[in-house]
């Protein structure tokens, strides 16, 4: 279970940073909302299964609850499930 969440938490950080740096520029710059459509969905999705894994994977990993705070804050951080993956997995 923890190798999927390693897996979740690093597909969920590639897409939100697409999103926000390539997706949302795209769209207000370039007025071209295509990739905004295209990655929200699965950004979305890996975002809800990344903040279930780490519900679920809880005590397997021996967190505590203020390091389960981080963990799942750090999906809202642009960088921050790398963090996670680095200091916690």
């Amino acid at each position: 279970m923890i190798n999927l969440f390693k897996i979740t938490s690093f597909l969920e950080g590639v897409s939100y940073i697409l999103l926000l740096f390539v997706g949302v520029p795209l769209k207000y710059i370039g007025e071209n909302a295509i990739l905004v459509k295209g990655l929200g969905m699965p950004h979305g999705l890996l975002f809800m299964a990344y903040l279930l894994l780490a519900l679920f994977i809880r005590k397997k990993a021996n967190w505590d609850v203020k390091t389960t705070l981080i963990v799942m804050l750090a999906s809202i951080i642009p960088f921050g499930t790398f963090y996670v993956n680095k200091k916690y997995l």
